[in-house]
């Protein structure tokens, strides 16, 4: 599945990390897993993990859809890892949608997983999703 999500309780932090071809469809499919997860706490940060995407297939009508849908309270931190420029332009337009929308959250959208765990405050990471070496 091109997209999978995991609730961290340990870490108060969710996981969502993306591979391949990603469709609006499996993005939705994930944030609704992720709302009904008994573990999921809408204080909890997130972590989007989209190194290992090869494209996107939505709309920017899908995109600001997505970031009008309340899961996550203003509080949360939420960061997106894109090191490809289109799906990190598709990351800012997330982040640009969701802080022009009536229920904003504090998103960044980063280049590289360093950065992005420096900026929640993390030092380590569950060994699914450790930066790859080399």
């Amino acid at each position: 599945m091109p997209v999978t999500c995991t609730v961290d309780n340990e870490l108060h932090l969710v996981i969502s990390t993306g591979s391949d071809c990603v469709s609006w469809s499996e993005v939705m499919a994930c944030q609704d897993q992720t709302r009904s997860d008994p573990a999921f706490n809408s204080q909890f940060d997130q972590l989007v993990d989209m190194r290992a995407v090869t494209g996107l297939e939505m709309t920017a009508e899908h995109v600001r859809t997505l970031a009008r849908r309340m899961i996550f309270s203003f509080s949360s931190k939420r960061a997106f890892v894109a090191p490809r420029p289109d799906v990190f332009g598709v990351g800012r337009m997330w982040q640009t949608f969701t802080e022009l929308s009536d229920h904003p959250s504090q998103i960044r959208v980063f280049h590289d997983l360093p950065s992005a765990l420096q900026w929640l405050g993390l030092k380590t990471l569950p060994a699914p999703i450790k930066p790859e070496v080399g």
